[in-house]
């Protein structure tokens, strides 16, 4: 309100001023041509003045302009605070009091496409937390469309809808309220909610009035969508981590628990630490990875995996190495990320005899961490392996890394996640050559620990 005040007495006081400037300028004209030179003297005088003062209303509205700028981004960095994590009755209740002092509404309130969430203002409004949508709001949510009330508008509907006219001396209301505003909240063009400004006349809703309603009514729209594209990256997250998790080949389970029982009559003890290890690997494979581990625990959970396989196909027949820069086992990762790499080298990259080497490497590159998983199995064509990183597919013809059922989705499904992790730059890159073995590179931009730690050696 102060601030249109200015604007208007801004606007005033520059009328005022070209009127001033236009008698000087009349006045100065009278004064050369007759030679009156005091009075020539005296409009110049007022005339630079004139000038003066009338430069300085100039500057009024750019002030104003640059004050309601920075008004608005405070207010979108304090709404955005609450509605990150969606319409709660406790997120709706500190939008309303931060927007209630934004307009000339009495009161305030925001529902979601059930019931009211939230109202702040005065206590004239029989609404109250929980209550069911009234009329008007169903038909905002269900049209889409801002929608204004008033109580002129809702007596004529009533007499309209009555045959008989609305009964004598009855004040129709929305909420309580004589006049107001209902806007949509909408996310994917589809209304989730509105937001209600209450007015005690109709004559308070001016084009001005509308414009904030439709302003901030896009504001929270936007800051909703953010919120529902966060849930929908979350929920997609959590699906990648269970469609690994249920990659689990069965296979490797019976094989496990036959390679243990032959065991227990040959080396009960070996069998009874392998049946420790084997435990601990299901439980870190069963639960549920949805936040970030330390990159030693995703090495450990690998080395429990190959403990597993050598028993099964016999020491010599698989060896591993690792390379892990200083302080880099200490980088956080999505679960499922080395392992199933090395998975796919034991299932599909193995040679009928002698030993089959897999070296893990972890560098880095400058901000990035890149880690490498190399093996001499039976590798595959160049072409093959392109078609692995770039897209999904659920088997391969022929043999090497990624040939088989369900490896090409482990790969890409890595890659996809290293990216939604750890953004632009990250993902995966596959080397390869038949007969000589492949090498799966993970990039994970920006990842590099900020200070203290020294670069580790790259992989030639």
């Amino acid at each position: 309100m102060r601030a249109r005040l200015t604007e208007h007495s801004g606007t005033l006081a520059l009328v005022v001023s070209v009127a001033v400037a236009v008698s000087m300028l009349l006045l100065l004209s009278w004064g050369i041509s007759t030679g009156n030179l005091v009075a020539a003297m005296v409009s110049g005088a007022f005339l630079a003045i004139d000038i003066v003062l009338s430069g300085s209303v100039v500057m009024v509205p750019d002030n104003l302009r640059s004050q309601a700028t920075e008004r608005t981004l405070r207010l979108a960095s304090s709404t955005l605070a609450h509605m990150r994590d969606g319409l709660t009755p406790e997120n709706c209740t500190a939008v309303c009091q931060l927007l209630l002092p934004e307009t000339q509404a009495c009161a305030i309130s925001m529902t979601d496409t059930e019931s009211v969430l939230a109202f702040v203002g005065d206590a004239v409004s029989r609404t109250h937390v929980g209550s069911p949508n009234t009329a008007p709001t169903e038909e905002v949510l269900r049209s889409g469309r801002m929608e204004t009330f008033s109580s002129r508008d809702l007596t004529e509907r009533a007499a309209r809808e009555d045959a008989k006219g609305p009964a004598r001396g009855r004040s129709y209301t929305v909420d309580g309220y004589p006049a107001g505003i209902i806007v949509p909240l909408v996310v994917s063009e589809k209304p989730v909610g509105t937001l209600k400004l209450y007015y005690h006349t109709a004559r308070q809703i001016d084009r001005t009035q509308l414009r904030i309603a439709r302003g901030l009514a896009d504001l929270l729209s936007t800051q909703l969508t953010a919120y529902e594209l966060d849930q929908q990256a979350e929920l997609t997250a959590k699906a990648e981590v269970k469609a690994l998790q249920a990659q689990i080949n069965p296979h490797f389970l019976f094989n496990t628990l036959n390679t243990i029982a032959s065991l227990t009559r040959t080396d009960p003890a070996r069998a009874r630490d392998l049946l420790r290890q084997f435990a601990v690997f299901y439980r870190r494979t069963l639960e549920s990875s949805e936040s970030l581990i330390p990159l030693s625990q995703e090495l450990e959970q690998t080395r429990r995996y190959l403990g597993i396989e050598k028993a099964r196909f016999g020491e010599a027949r698989i060896v591993e190495s690792e390379h892990v820069g200083p302080g880099l086992g200490d980088v956080m990762v999505p679960g499922f990320l080395i392992q199933p790499i090395v998975e796919n080298s034991v299932r599909h990259a193995m040679r009928d005899d002698g030993p089959l080497h897999i070296d893990i490497h972890v560098a880095l590159d400058g901000d990035d961490v890149l880690i490498a998983v190399a093996d001499d199995g039976l590798g595959m064509e160049q072409e093959v392996a392109d078609s692995l990183a770039a897209e999904p597919r659920p088997a391969v013809g022929g043999q090497g890394l990624g040939g088989g059922q369900g490896a090409g989705i482990a790969l890409w499904n890595v890659s996809e996640r290293l990216k939604r992790f750890f953004g632009a730059g990250s993902g995966l890159e596959i080397l390869s050559k038949v007969g000589e073995g492949t090498c799966v590179t993970l990039r994970l931009a920006g990842a590099a620990p900020k200070e203290g730690f020294d670069e580790g050696v790259l992989l030639a």
